[in-house]
């Protein structure tokens, strides 16, 4: 099967034939129909954060079971599917707690140590996958516990989306943070996750969502999918000032959705007494944050959401829901289809800056 490996630290992903076992116990081969492209992966891509090496990128599929290994009972061959990188293993304190999102139990949904490697080269060389995932390749072998199984009417090139920048924007809206009806709300940062975010907002009911970007083109975006005021970036002194300008004193919930300090500082900095900014990018490990401690005094609250707190085998066929009922909006956020050997160019146009959100479709 052909997939996009990533073999140094910075580099582009390199298109390579590699071989995918039978899937063993709880273990599902999956036919790739649509990935999407995640900034997260450029973060590896560029060297932001660590990573084994070689590794097939892409953690935000979708596609058919084609084979399921002894012990699978959730799924069958011929099932739609969207994976998702908040892999459970359903036995740890945080799963049983309610919070499947925070298990940390790798081993319990990988392969034992001695065992051959899913993912192998021709001189039988083993390659890592990505969250356990591998998206950017035709084919998957992953964990029963990494796949929801969703309604086949539902559009695979579409419904990849929910499986991280959906879940991730949606669900810091809906869950980490809890958006309240007519509550006002800021989102930094248009691309599929912050515009993810605006829409978890309007669905929670929120009265006034404000939407910050440095392109036209992306608050344009915003706007379609419920943002009711924007502000360009560039084309202000300072958005902390003038977020509470429009605001009248700050925003009750803002989301930061870039993975910057200053954009993290600017969320909390644009609070109201006893608002919430909820941290949804990337930051880089390494990068420290600085804010005022006086600020504290004011009941302001600064969290971080893991992709949006979410229990994805509910959540997921939820927002497929709300896309076929027309409540959440999906085509609107896909600014190109690709095929696999194009992913170098797609990344190219995210960090031009020109995407919203690329898909590679599969035959």
């Amino acid at each position: 099967m052909k997939a996009a490996v990533l073999c140094e630290q910075p580099g582009d992903l390199e298109i390579e034939d590699l071989s995918i076992d039978a899937p063993g116990p709880n273990e599902v081969l999956i036919q790739t129909k649509g990935a999407g492209l995640c900034h997260s992966d450029l973060h590896f891509m560029e060297g932001l954060f660590r990573t084994p090496l070689p590794m097939v990128m892409g953690h935000e599929s979708a596609g058919v079971v084609e084979a399921v290994g002894s012990d699978v009972s959730y799924v069958a061959p011929g099932d739609h599917v969207v994976a998702c990188l908040s892999i459970f293993c359903g036995q740890c304190h945080r799963c049983l707690s309610g919070n499947p999102h925070r298990c940390t139990n790798i081993r319990a949904t990988s392969r034992p140590r001695d065992a051959a490697p899913r993912l192998t080269r021709d001189d039988d060389t083993g390659v890592d996958q990505m969250a356990r995932l591998g998206g950017f390749a035709e084919q998957m072998l992953v964990h029963q516990n990494a796949v929801v199984k969703i309604r086949p009417d539902m559009p695979l090139d579409r419904a990849c989306l929910i499986g991280c920048g959906v879940t991730t924007g949606f669900g810091a809206a809906v869950n980490t943070a809890g958006v309240g009806v007519g509550s006002v709300v800021c989102v930094i940062g248009c691309g599929g996750i912050g515009l993810s975010a605006v829409q978890g907002a309007r669905v929670a009911g929120a009265g006034r969502i404000i939407a910050v970007d440095m392109t036209d083109e992306k608050l344009e975006t915003a706007r379609q999918l419920g943002a009711t005021d924007t502000v360009n970036a560039s084309e202000v002194d300072d958005v902390v000032t003038a977020v509470k300008d429009m605001t009248g004193g700050g925003v009750e919930y803002s989301f930061e959705a870039i993975g910057l300090a200053q954009t993290v500082q600017e969320a909390f900095g644009m609070l109201d007494i006893g608002g919430t900014a909820t941290v949804i990018g990337m930051v880089p490990s390494k990068t420290r944050v600085e804010l005022r401690g006086i600020d504290f005094l004011a009941e302001k609250k600064l969290q971080g959401s893991m992709m949006g707190s979410n229990q994805f085998r509910s959540d997921i066929p939820m927002m497929i829901d709300l896309y076929l009922d027309g409540r959440l909006m999906l085509d609107e956020m896909i600014s190109g289809r690709i095929d696999l050997e194009q992913i170098n160019e797609g990344y190219s146009w995210m960090k031009a800056g020109t995407s919203n959100r690329t898909v590679i479709t599969f035959d």
